[in-house]
This record gives structure tokens, sequence and C-alpha cells, in this order.
């Protein structure tokens, strides 16, 4: 009779468990709709600009070419700073992977022939001002790239 009533204790404990699981399961995924929702509903086609859609790696892209105007470098450097001018924190003490794209974006805009000191330094800055962690690396990047100018 022991045995019996062990068994059952079991299976009991099993199925209720199993409930508490599906419900588990069950709630979060419908609360995850709704912010969801919310956070699509709360934004205005007026309020949303259209460059959002640009990626880091197409902005880089335009960064790249070695036509693209003072204007377009202006720009792309500004949307970076405005939707990717963020950096993960650092890891340590060793920056995160992904600082060497802003490493390299420092080179490339310091090499550029048709980049001029207010964007170097505005994106500087800027880059600076929101990743004050970074301070070092940033201003190592912007010296190498300055220096591999080669006057």
């Amino acid at each position: 009779m022991d045995i019996t009533f062990l068994i059952k204790s079991i299976a009991g404990l099993a199925v209720i468990l199993g409930i508490l699981i599906l419900i588990f399961l069950y709630t979060p995924q419908k609360k995850k709709k709704n912010i969801q929702k919310k956070r699509v509903s709360s934004q205005s086609p007026k309020n949303r600009d259209r460059d959002i859609e640009k990626s880091l790696e197409e902005l880089l892209a335009v960064i790249k070419d070695k036509h693209a105007t003072t204007e377009e470098l202006a720009k792309a450097l500004e949307l970076i700073i405005k939707y990717h001018g963020k950096i993960h924190p650092k890891l340590g003490m060793r920056s995160h992977p992904d600082f060497d794209i802003y490493s390299e974006i420092l080179l490339r805009i310091c090499r550029h022939p048709n980049t001029n000191k207010d964007i170097i330094v505005k994106f500087d800055k800027a880059l600076a001002k929101r990743n004050p962690e970074y301070l070092r690396e940033i201003n190592d990047s912007l010296n190498k790239g300055l220096n591999s100018r080669g006057f």
C-alpha cells in the first residue's frame, strides 16, 4: 500500500508540474505580443525616419565609397550616431568585438578624400559622448586614422 501511494503521489506531482509549465509558457507569449503591438502602434509614420531602415553595413558602404560627397559622408555619419551610436559594454578590460566596426569608420573618414575637419570632429565628439567607457580606444583609432593620411 505504501508503494502505490508513492507512485500515485509522484504521478500527481508530475501532472501538477506539467500544468504549471504550460501556464508559465502560455502567459509570457501573450504579453510579448501585446508589447510588440503597442510599440508598433505608438510610432506614427511621420515620426519615423525612413533612413532607419539603413543598416550599419549600408552606411559603412557609403563611407568606403571614395566618390561619396561631403554631404553624403556627413549624413551617413549622422545616421550612424543616431541609430547605431551606442557600442556594447566592454568585456572586462577588453573592448567588445563590435568596436572594430567603429574603429574602421574612424579610420575611413580620416582617410576619405572628401572629408573635412568638421565632419571628423563632430563624429568623434558624438561617439565619445555616447560611449564614455571607450574614450581611450576612440582617441587611439582617431590618431591612427589621422596619422595614416600621409600628407
